[in-house]
């Protein structure tokens, strides 16, 4: 790097403030302060030392960026504008409805490949694209921005340990330590040595620098990839670096400039300024591409009606056998692949799976990263196991992730274990994130076809599996659509919509009542959101407008809410039965005989009406 392009580069730092300080004033919001501190090394980043195709920001092997600090988008858009992506005459419309230049990245760009903003979690998702890399054999590198404030994320320690472990040496994360943090000062300041300390005890290698000296950026990120570790560079930076009245000075955080300050700031930074337009940008590798197509079909499963196979199992099963078609699918476990059986694929398909350990946060933030790249993830863990990771799965519906969750040990029928392991919350979590599809397969013929809709179709999608083994009901042949229902028994009385264990307790109360000389009608309702409406809908008007759901969840935000929400306007009356208090350890027909969600309390409901 010689000297001039070293100016050169200086230039485009101080060219990227004002681009941040016009956009944010504009807006009347946003973190410009964040933006400055930040601003040499994002454009010693961009127009010194990433190798990729701005023309194609999609193309596969170039190296990759992750904005985790996403506060600081419009340094980001800042640098897409002078690299000639985006019109600078559109930075100013940076927050606006209008506008694709959100306050927080996110995907609708064509060069952001995750939404950020909800810190900590741009680490994890760089672990997925990082280990994506070695698997296809690229030689990209990806980049992690990350604010010293966010450190305080144990997300991001999750992900310090994993990328450790693996030896992520395409790894790199980039801590911007500007001391200051939204409130106050961060816990602990400049001492760059404590975070020095913390990711070398996760087996990183480290460099401290000084974040605002451009020669010793490029001279540290020079050597990326020298040695069999993932690289940390903590930069020690300032707030507002660049502009002497914003400089290192506390109550900035989150504020814009308005118009007088922002034209004396510029009048700072504009002497040396320079465009970064037309600034050669040292292309990718060119090497195989690993792009994958979906396959046309899968080969059929094989059960014998009246197997009687756990839908956690059928869930391995599954998953070896798309696997086996689909080279596109990828498995990661929580260390429960030998309950989930996801240990089947792993065993078989050991370079496409990644043991991410106790930490499901991690867990779901590398199969998102995975996601980016062309594959299609699976993550399995215990269900109740799903709800701490909450975020990075509301984040993957922003980002409109390619993800694949599949959550074992569900509701009160996993018996002895206790209220700890239940997950009774998880349909109500997954229905809630955008665009997501939700799935609960009653049996293994289910399950497997539901695995395969999954792998083929994009999107945030969760399966719900049990612990129990249940009687194999249908033939290796049926189909199940994402949004359908199944009719199971046909009568007049009632319709019971049930999933899971809950749908043969369903069909035992409906063989019992038909004894008695009482009809009901039964319907699995293996898609709970897209819910089978039609289906549904069309058998209670035919059994008095009356529909009772049964299920091993909570009462709040289950099946009969689903049912409830999209059927109460049509007239029907929905009366749920579901567990209704906090469980206990025991056996598992106690347990759903005590929270009345067996076929003993279904033939009372009914009799009931």
């Amino acid at each position: 790097m010689i000297e001039t392009d070293i100016e050169l580069l200086k230039g485009i730092a101080n060219q990227l403030r004002i681009h941040s300080i016009n956009e944010t004033t504009a807006a009347g919001s946003g973190h410009p302060t964040s933006c400055c501190s930040a601003a040499d090394v994002v454009g010693a980043l961009f127009f010194g030392h990433m190798k990729f195709d701005p023309k194609n920001p999609h193309y596969y092997n170039n190296d990759r960026f992750i904005l985790s600090k996403g506060h600081a988008a419009p340094l980001l858009y800042a640098a897409w504008a002078e690299l000639g992506v985006i019109p600078v005459s559109e930075l100013p419309t940076l927050r606006q409805f209008t506008s694709e230049l959100e306050g927080h990245p996110t995907p609708r760009l064509p060069f952001v490949d995750v939404a950020t903003g909800s810190l900590g979690q741009g680490l994890g998702i760089g672990c997925g694209m990082a280990l994506s890399a070695r698997l296809d054999k690229l030689d990209f590198n990806t980049y992690v921005l990350l604010g010293d404030g966010e450190i305080a994320e144990g997300a991001v320690w999750e992900a310090a340990s994993l990328a450790g472990i693996y030896k992520l040496n395409n790894l790199i994360a980039i801590v911007d330590d500007n001391r200051l943090g939204q409130s106050q000062a961060t816990a602990f300041g400049h001492d760059t040595s404590v975070y020095a300390k913390r990711f070398e005890a996760f087996g990183w290698r480290v460099e401290v620098i000084d974040g605002h000296d451009i020669e010793e950026i490029i001279e540290v990120l020079q050597g990326v990839g020298l040695d069999d570790k993932p690289l940390a560079i903590i930069a020690k930076t300032y707030k507002g670096a660049g502009v002497s009245f914003l400089q290192d000075k506390d109550g900035w955080h989150g504020k814009p400039l308005n118009k007088e300050e922002a034209a004396k700031a510029i009048a700072e930074l504009q002497p040396t300024a320079k465009s970064g337009m037309g600034v050669p940008i040292p292309a990718p590798t060119q090497l195989p591409d690993p792009t994958k197509s979906a396959p046309a079909n899968f080969p059929a499963p094989n059960y014998k009606l009246g197997d009687n196979v756990a839908t956690r199992e059928a869930y391995g099963n599954a998953l070896l056998r798309i696997g086996e078609t689909d080279s596109r699918v990828v498995a990661m476990d929580g260390d429960t692949k030998n309950s989930t059986y996801a240990d089947k694929f792993f065993k078989k398909f050991p370079e496409r799976s990644t043991e991410c350990f106790i930490a499901e946060q991690n867990l779901v933030a590398v199969a998102v990263g995975f996601g980016t790249r062309g594959k299609v993830p699976f993550a399995s863990t215990f269900a109740t196991f799903f709800t701490r990771a909450a975020d990075q799965i509301r984040v993957a519906g922003i980002s409109q992730a390619n993800l694949k969750l599949v959550g074992s040990h569900v509701g009160v029928s996993i018996g002895e274990d206790g209220p700890s392991q239940m997950a009774l919350e998880d349909l109500a979590l997954m229905r809630a994130i955008v665009g997501s599809v939700v799935l609960y397969p009653s049996d293994a013929v289910a399950t497997e076809k539901l695995l395969e809709q999954m792998a083929l179709n994009r999107g945030v999608h969760f399966m719900r599996t049990s612990r129990p083994k249940t009687p194999v009901i249908y033939n290796n042949d049926e189909q199940f659509p994402i949004g359908g229902a199944k009719v199971l028994r046909n009568g007049d009385k009632v319709t019971v919509v049930a999933a899971g264990v809950t749908l043969f307790e369903a069909l035992k109360a409906a063989d019992q009542l038909k004894s008695e000389g009482v009809g009901i009608t039964v319907i699995d309702a293996y898609s709970i959101k897209p819910l089978g409406k039609n289906t549904i809908l069309e058998a209670a008007k035919k059994t008095n407008n009356t529909v009772i759901t049964v299920e091993d969840h909570y009462p709040e935000g289950g099946l009969g809410d689903a049912v409830a929400g999209e059927l109460s306007s049509e007239g029907i009356k929905v009366h749920k039965l579901a567990v209704g208090g906090l469980p206990r350890s025991g056996k598992a027909e106690e347990l759903l005989a005590h929270f009345g969600i067996d076929a003993a309390a279904i033939v009372k409901k009914v009799k009931s009406l």
